[in-house]
């Protein structure tokens, strides 16, 4: 990085693919060396290319090569890769505050990012947050605001969901291998039922949600649930999108029994689909809210926000953590709301939506390998099988390779790692996003 004034500066970098040497190169492999002497094994490795900088859409490796990211480090930074106004934002508290633990000193921008998460945020009533640090910090805490709430232990989950890996979360995500298997004795009363999973099950909202009503009520029952935790497009399950009329009868169920609806919008919130948050789409509101990933535009920063009532059930106390909402964070955060708002990022979102979905069923009628092409605004999925229709994940593993040759990182997703999932940041251009699709193509002709 330059320096100006002894103030670090962002450094232009083309916004274009550049293979420079082999994939990986030698500094790369160099680095992969040093990390097998020292960083645990349970640390997965997506990718064999080091990073060393980034900015917009495209990041760049230790050895020069240009990548086209459309992962956006998996909906992290949705306003782009080392954006200015975040950039400055953060750097500017940086040099003003860096900590003093909000519960201890408080101080003016927590206060600030929890305004705009009520203004923002579903629904028109009073609303109230804690600010946490991770994801799985912001679900396990809204169980725990729920069960205080209603006074009720049990939480609902949905198959393919996932929420995290803390004990808790371990426990309400789907896919053992490789997140929970082997770390029990998990959290108790997290009861699971089938969602809604338009290609694989045929049924259309209503059925599906009479579906997962009923087997919540005869397996466990809704008077002992505290709530149910929903993603309103599932992740890492497979950017399942539920059908038209799923998430508004699973509201309405929790609505009549007393159980609270919590959206985990942990990956498809602030902006990524086209509104501030998945459940905008079908017009359900949630009586909680998690969420994370792209609201600082790369530092640590999640949230819980709800309803007031629901909110201060919990005693002083009762929420919080050492790092939760740091400064420096919050700055980030406000100005992640604010670059949305100014550059109609929205926008942006559900433009791309409309660019890509085209294009990924024109390679749909092209190629049978895929399955299905779903998705919202800039949170892109397709679905890869093999010739009997069943789930194909060697297939997604020989594309990424085969991607990131190219120049372009792709990431997997899906319950048996058969989906490839597109998570581009909302300065990628245009010009970048097609050239992805025509790498893609390439990948597919080449299975």
């Amino acid at each position: 990085m330059s320096t100006v004034a002894g103030t670090a500066a962002i450094v232009p970098l083309p916004q274009s693919r550049l293979i420079a040497t082999e994939i990986p190169g030698p500094n790369s492999r160099a680095l992969a060396e040093r990390r097998a002497a020292v960083v645990a094994r349970g640390v997965s490795l997506g990718s064999p290319v080091y990073a060393a900088r980034a900015h917009g859409g495209i990041i760049e490796d230790v050895d020069g090569n240009r990548f086209l990211d459309m992962t956006s480090g998996i909906g992290v930074v949705t306003v782009g890769h080392t954006d200015e106004a975040v950039v400055e934002a953060a750097r500017a508290e940086l040099g003003r505050l860096t900590h003093t633990m909000f519960p201890t000193v408080p101080y003016e921008s927590y206060v600030r990012v929890a305004e705009l998460l009520a203004e923002h945020t579903p629904g028109g009533f009073p609303k109230k947050s804690v600010i946490v640090s991770t994801g799985a910090e912001a679900v396990e805490n809204a169980v725990k605001i729920a069960r205080r709430f209603t006074g009720r232990p049990g939480v609902a989950v949905l198959d393919h969901g996932y929420h995290g890996r803390t004990n808790l979360t371990m426990a309400m995500t789907y896919k053992a291998h490789p997140y929970s298997a082997g770390f029990g004795p998990f959290a108790s009363d997290v009861v699971r039922a089938p969602g809604s999973y338009p290609f694989r099950d045929g049924l259309t909202g209503p059925e599906a949600a009479a579906r997962t009503i009923a087997i919540l009520e005869k397996t466990y029952g809704a008077e002992h649930l505290a709530c149910i935790v929903v993603e309103p497009v599932q992740g890492e399950g497979g950017f399942i999108v539920p059908a038209d009329g799923y998430l508004a009868a699973i509201a309405e169920w929790a609505r009549a029994n007393g159980v609270l609806f919590v959206a985990d919008e942990i990956q498809s919130g602030i902006a990524r689909t086209g509104y501030w948050y998945a459940v905008d789409h079908e017009g359900v509101v949630p009586d909680l809210v998690a969420t994370a990933k792209g609201v600082a535009g790369g530092l640590p920063l999640a949230a819980v926000t709800g309803r007031a009532d629901v909110m201060d059930a919990s005693g002083p106390g009762g929420l919080g953590g050492t790092f939760g909402g740091n400064p420096v964070a919050c700055a980030a955060a406000i100005a992640v709301f604010e670059r949305i708002e100014s550059a109609g990022l929205l926008g942006r979102a559900r433009a791309i939506g409309e660019l890509l979905l085209p294009e990924l069923r024109r390679l749909q009628a092209a190629h049978p390998a895929v399955g299905d092409v779903r998705g919202r605004g800039a949170m892109l999925a397709i679905e890869l099988v093999n010739a009997q229709g069943e789930p194909d994940a060697a297939a997604v593993g020989s594309i990424i390779a085969f991607a990131l040759q190219r120049g372009v990182v792709l990431l997997s997703a899906g319950s048996d790692g058969n989906v490839l999932r597109f998570l581009p940041n909302l300065a990628t251009s245009d010009e970048l996003l097609l050239e992805a699709v025509a790498v893609l193509d390439e990948a597919l002709a080449s299975l």
